[in-house]
């Protein structure tokens, strides 16, 4: 007779998983939010530093969807699923300060400045909440606050006198 081994689905003690889960679910989210309110902001962008700054937030929201794949792919690998549908973005996300309309480059980057500034908030919970958790989704953290800091910096210059 042949023995049948089986692999579990993970190998994450279940609550390095719901630990994981509960900090990286808002930097998803977030993330998830950022993208969306940044192509607002791309189409809408208006003034003279319109093509520098309507690529720039291309890059923006790339950088944006792909801390978002990160972070909920990361919880899934754990064993948990993830809910990051519109809906549950819009409901457990901050309001976007991105306009609905037609905006001048200024206050666009302001806006965008401001979404990220939520996102880097929900990533220094995680760096900190993970500490003691996971190590590993902590590096994943540290990763995405470096990505988004930088762009958070490419934006900030744009304003700078």
């Amino acid at each position: 007779m042949t023995d049948i081994q089986t692999t579990p689905t993970t190998a994450a003690d279940p609550t390095v998983a719901a630990g994981t889960a509960q900090f990286l679910t808002p930097v998803a989210l977030g993330f998830q939010a950022l993208a969306v309110n940044g192509k607002q902001a791309h189409w809408n962008v208006r003034g003279a530093n319109f093509i520098a700054i309507h690529e720039l937030l291309d890059s923006v929201v790339d950088h944006a969807q792909a801390g978002a794949d990160e972070a909920a792919e990361r919880i899934v690998a754990l064993g948990l699923p993830i809910d990051a549908r519109l809906g549950t973005v819009a409901e457990k996300t901050k309001a976007t300060a991105v306009p609905a309309g037609f905006t001048q480059w200024q206050d666009i980057i302001r806006a965008v400045i401001a979404d990220m500034d939520a996102v880097i908030a929900d990533l220094q919970a995680a760096i900190d909440g993970l500490d003691e958790v996971d190590l590993t989704s902590q590096d994943i953290a540290i990763a995405l606050k470096q990505s988004i800091e930088k762009d958070r910096w490419f934006l900030v210059a744009h304003l700078a006198e």
